[in-house]
């Protein structure tokens, strides 16, 4: 009797959608941060995987030509929020050709400015949010390239200034 050997399939080593790295978050609510997300930022969502009691295992959403992954809250599981830490120590970053429009759509959604838009001496109009679910986001259009040597000068010049040292 010949041993069947299973089909092969091949796959990508790097899911369709995805890039190499991909941000997965923890939040209290999900359901309520995709609904925000989708407000905010325009997100699409991808998929829910819900749990019985209702809470959210897994959900992808898509920000532009981007993934990210998000999962409610589960203390016993070692899983929290930046509302149950008291903060978070990352930001997630979007770039956009608007960044006026989407950051304003954001605050109106709910999220809190951080740092207001202003155009950066590295060459962004840049500004930072948080998310009423205790997440940092910054935001950019980038207005011009700028050498390294021109944003090295203007640290540290604003570093200067800074200090009071002067130079």
């Amino acid at each position: 009797m010949a041993i069947e050997t299973p089909e092969v399939r091949s796959a990508q080593s790097i899911r369709e959608g995805y890039h190499t790295i991909t941000p997965a978050i923890v939040v209290r609510d999900a359901a309520s941060a995709i609904d925000f997300y989708v407000r905010a930022f325009g997100a699409t969502e991808i998929s829910r995987a819900a749990m019985p009691n209702g809470k959210i295992m897994h959900a992808e959403i898509q920000i532009g030509d981007s993934r990210m992954m998000l999962s409610d809250e589960m203390p016993e599981m070692g899983n929290l929020g930046p509302q149950s830490l008291g903060g978070t120590a990352s930001s997630l970053h979007i770039s956009t050709e608007d960044v006026d429009a989407v950051f304003q759509r954001a605050v109106d959604a709910g999220a809190m400015v951080t740092m207001p838009l202003a155009d950066q001496f590295w060459g962004d109009r840049f500004g930072m949010l948080t998310d009423p679910f205790g997440h940092n986001w910054s935001l950019a259009t980038h207005l011009r390239d700028v050498s390294e040597e021109e944003i090295q000068a203007a640290m540290t010049q604003m570093a200067d200034g800074c200090s009071g040292t002067g130079a």
